[in-house]
């Protein structure tokens, strides 16, 4: 099952290509990873939906990788503390309640 088929069968409909984004990266390594997620955290955080997706998706690769015993998993570990630090300190009010409603 993909991330997109997943998360539709949960009631959310993906909104943008993060998953993929990352799978791609992954392919060239760690630093392409954190590239990736320097591109699109820098273009996105003010986008509530969307910093909500870049987390719920950083979640999702922490739990990928860690079934490999991959070092992907720390980087995606922390890139996920990273934006979800931005996301609780940044949101308010219906933002914030559409964050926690996707992530929990």
């Amino acid at each position: 099952m993909t991330f997109r088929e997943f998360m539709k069968e949960n009631g959310y409909e993906v909104q943008t290509t993060f998953w993929e984004d990352f799978s791609i990266a992954e392919l060239s390594g760690l630093s392409a990873i954190q590239d990736t997620f320097n591109r699109a955290f820098n273009e996105w955080k003010d986008d509530y939906e969307f910093l909500t997706e870049l987390v719920l998706v950083l979640n999702h690769k922490i739990w990928q990788c860690h079934e490999k015993g991959s070092e992907f998993a720390e980087l995606y570990n922390t890139l996920w503390e990273q934006a979800d630090q931005y996301a609780m300190e940044n949101l308010k009010d219906d933002e914030l309640s559409y964050f926690f409603d996707v992530t929990d």
